[in-house]
């Protein structure tokens, strides 16, 4: 029988932290060729937009599909996984927190493989729940790190976030963007990151935008940056405004971005030295949506929670 969980469900089955090793893992067969990922088609809504996003993983023997809505300021996710074998329904997920932690844990993934040596600080450009879980996941991905400086526009959020995820709140962007790893995850349309604000030697995770009209990072980022990469270039030349635009312009080529399994699988050398500038745009995919919510089943059905359909 298939099993349904609740937002409650896997909130209490998996941290941001746990689920870095089961990205990892993801992006280990996603570089052999063993998960099939299709990009996310959005259809726009009277008062919102419905997405979907599916992918297939041979190495787990699953294929899911991840649908949501963003309507009125509200959104509302769900996955489904399927046995690839027999076609049968294995369970369904709210999946608000799902995906909350597997964007961290993506990003955790980038830190632990791209992040300079002894890296020991960690910038956040961005203070909502998102951002909790890139603090989460790159602390656990990076032990090294021990202080968190953060920034975003709301002085009362900022104070909550701070508290929250135990951080020091920064008096303008170019303070939290100062750091070793710096992560944005905004939902600005417009640039928050400058390059000239980076250290050398960082590591910037973009999380945020993931349309092509929405930036995050400006040009002098990817024009300071040794090595960038993506989660999938198929995925990026339809969502990601970071790198679509410095394409365009010629800042940047799309033969020079990498996907960040070729790193993971050894295949390709992300960082060249501890003084490189590197970049790794997320957006998001559905073969990580998969991953972790067969990790989360497997933990409900160990625990004996989550409601039988």
């Amino acid at each position: 029988m298939a099993l349904f969980l609740t937002e409650a469900d896997v909130e209490g089955l998996i941290t941001p932290g746990e689920a870095v090793p089961v990205l990892e893992e993801c992006f280990r067969r996603m570089a052999a060729g063993a998960v099939e990922n299709v990009p996310r088609r959005r259809l726009e809504l009277e008062e919102g937009a419905f997405a979907v996003m599916f992918a297939a993983d041979r190495g787990l023997g699953l294929a899911g599909v991840k649908a949501y809505t963003a309507v009125a300021g509200k959104a509302t996710f769900a996955v489904s996984l399927f046995d690839a074998r027999n076609g049968e329904l294995v369970a369904m997920l709210e999946a608000d927190a799902l995906g909350q932690r597997r964007t961290g844990a993506a990003s955790g993934v980038a830190a632990k493989h791209l992040a300079r040596t002894g890296a020991a600080t960690l910038g956040v450009i961005g203070c909502g729940r998102q951002a909790e879980a890139q603090v989460d996941a790159i602390r656990a991905a990076v032990p090294s790190i021990g202080r968190v400086v953060a920034y975003c526009r709301t002085p009362e959020k900022l104070r909550r976030f701070c508290a929250t995820v135990d951080a020091d709140a920064a008096e303008s962007p170019g303070e939290a963007a100062a750091q070793d790893v710096v992560v944005t995850i905004t939902t600005s349309p417009d640039p928050v990151l400058r390059g000239d604000w980076l250290r050398e030697g960082a590591l910037v995770c973009a999380a945020g935008a993931n349309r092509p009209g929405a930036r995050e990072l400006d040009n002098a980022v990817l024009e300071r940056a040794g090595f960038v990469c993506c989660d999938s270039r198929e995925n990026a030349r339809l969502e990601s405004g970071d790198l679509i635009e410095p394409v365009a312009s010629g800042v940047l080529d799309w033969l020079e971005v990498h996907e960040l399994q070729e790193v993971v699988a050894g295949d390709v050398r992300g960082r060249q030295a501890d003084g490189d500038i590197v970049v790794f745009k997320s957006n998001g995919l559905a073969a990580w949506d998969v991953a972790i919510a067969a990790a989360v089943v497997e933990r409900a059905r160990a625990r004996g929670v989550g409601r039988e359909l």
